[in-house]
This record gives structure tokens, C-alpha cells and sequence, in this order.
């Protein structure tokens, strides 16, 4: 990709900012990059309508000024403002770009962790890429966990972390969680009396066997789109969400990527409920990507 375009939008607040420093942290620094960094302001309204749209833009100013000043190469940088609804301006423009940059929280969200009102609606609906840039929890190599599932978008996920990201002196470890089967098979009884080669031959038994083949296929595919880096695995059983999250607070990650799938025609844009989860919760940065259209 011979021109990296991110679209980075800040409200000025400290969450902005630090997604601010967290992105040109770990975005490609090795060919040219394009940063448009966003200020979305409301709309005013009543009588003096005039007078506060002047007054919008001289604070817009300003937020873009301070949040130009902490990128190690402002000259990459280019400040925009638009008068607006900030979650639909920022989800429009996203498709021009190829990744879309994020706080997890607003100025006005209330109360701790979790994701704003505005970083929510981008997430879910932005077609492109989103990074929900959180603070680095390590000034050392950067560790990255990868969820993958086999789908087109935990593909996808891989291939735009590689074209994106920084991983020079990355940790990269590939996780697959097999997801608990939701069938009872009525043997919770009588299991324990069941020699190895009886649960082997059982209906419980040829599906586990069925879910660690598949799962060891997932992760050897997605090692092969990996090569170039050092890899570790694992593959775990339960619920995937809350493996994911375990796993990214255990091992103090400081990115997660995922990708996801959803309902997407013309009246729903839906993200999947794994991906909505592991962006909210995740105590570090979350890479979302989409699968293709």
C-alpha cells in the first residue's frame, strides 16, 4: 500500500488523546501516511446561530491544534473541522479510509470503562476498519492477541493488522476458542462410567474430536498469513467472548484483533456479538474488521 489513509477523530477529551498518542504509536511508520485528524462539532441552533458558529470553530480550532502537537510527525497530519452529528460524519467518512481511529470514551460520557455513546456507533457501524485506541500498557514490545475463527473477517483482520500496524518487535499470539456446543447430549449421568475408547466412539466424543480438528486447522491458517513473525498459540473451549477478554487481561495485551461479522443489507449494519463484546470490554486497544462486502 503505497499511501496509508487513517481517519483520526478527537473532542479534545483525554480519552481522544490518548488514542491519539496509542495510534501513531502502533500504526506503520515505514511509507508514507495520511492522517486526517477530524473535530466534528454539533450543530447550534436558536436565534444566535451565527455567533455560536463562531465560536465552534475558534474551539475546534484549538482541539485540533493541541491534538497535532503530540504526533511525532505533524507534517503527516491534516486538521478538518464539519458541523454536525459526530457519529454519522465520522462513519461516512470512514469509507475513504483505511483505518478509522477512536477513544473509547467522550468529554460528556459518564462513569468509567466501557465505550461511549459515540466510539459505540462507530464501532457498530463504520465500514471500514475501526481501532479503539486505548492506553499502552507496556513501553516494550508490543503484545498483540488475534482472535480467529476461520471466517473471511478474522482473515481479513489479519491482513490489514500486517499492512497497518507496526509489528517489528511484536508478541503476536493466535487464539481460537472452540465454543462449548450448546446441544445436551443427555451423558452428564452417566459419562464418568465411560471407558476412553467409549467416549472416543460417542456422539460427545467424534464432536470434540470434530471441534479440535477444525480449531487446529483455524490456527494453522491463520499462521500461514503470519509467516514472516514469530507466532504463539492457543486454543481454549467456553464461551469466546469472555475467553478473548480473559486472556487479553492475563496476558496484559496491549491490542486485540478481531474480526466481525454481522447482518449488513440495506436496512441493518449490524456488528457480531463477540466482536461488540470485545470491544467494549477489552482493558486495551481493539482492532475491528469487517469482513468484505
Amino acid at each position: 500500500m503505497a499511501v496509508m489513509n487513517v481517519l483520526m477523530a478527537t473532542d479534545g477529551s483525554a480519552d481522544a488523546t490518548q488514542a491519539i498518542q496509542t495510534a501513531d504509536r502502533l500504526l506503520k511508520r515505514d511509507g508514507a501516511r495520511r492522517i486526517e485528524l477530524l473535530c466534528v462539532a454539533g450543530r447550534p441552533g436558536g436565534v444566535h446561530t451565527t455567533r455560536f458558529h463562531g465560536r465552534t470553530l475558534e474551539k475546534t480550532s484549538e482541539i485540533l491544534g493541541r491534538g497535532r502537537a503530540l504526533f511525532r510527525c505533524p507534517g503527516e497530519v491534516h486538521c478538518s473541522t464539519i458541523i454536525g452529528s459526530p457519529a454519522p460524519v465520522i462513519v461516512t467518512k470512514s469509507e475513504d479510509y483505511d483505518v478509522t481511529v477512536i477513544g473509547a470514551r467522550g468529554r460528556r460520557t459518564v462513569g468509567t470503562g466501557g465505550l461511549g455513546h459515540l466510539a459505540s456507533r462507530v464501532v457498530e457501524h463504520a465500514k471500514s476498519p475501526v481501532l479503539v485506541a486505548r492506553e499502552l500498557r507496556s513501553d516494550e514490545a508490543l503484545r498483540v492477541l488475534i482472535a480467529v475463527d476461520g471466517s473471511t473477517a478474522s482473515r481479513r483482520a489479519i491482513e490489514v493488522l500486517t499492512d497497518l500496524f507496526d509489528l517489528a518487535a511484536a508478541e503476536i499470539c493466535l487464539m481460537h476458542v472452540e465454543e462449548t456446543p450448546w446441544i445436551d447430549l443427555g451423558l452428564d449421568g452417566e459419562w464418568s462410567t465411560y471407558s476412553e475408547e467409549d467416549k472416543e466412539a460417542s456422539e460427545a466424543g467424534v464432536m470434540e474430536q470434530e471441534l479440535v480438528r477444525e480449531g487446529a486447522q483455524v490456527i494453522e491458517t491463520a499462521r500461514d498469513l503470519l509467516r514472516p513473525y514469530g507466532v504463539t498459540t492457543r486454543v481454549d473451549e467456553g464461551n469466546p467472548a469472555n475467553e478473548i477478554l480473559s486472556e487479553a487481561e492475563r496476558g496484559r495485551y496491549d491490542l486485540v484483533v478481531a474480526g466481525a461479522t454481522g447482518v449488513r443489507d440495506l436496512k441493518h449494519d449490524m456488528l457480531g456479538s463477540v466482536s461488540s463484546k470485545i470491544a467494549w470490554d477489552a482493558p486495551c486497544s481493539v482492532l475491528i474488521v469487517r469482513e468484505p462486502q
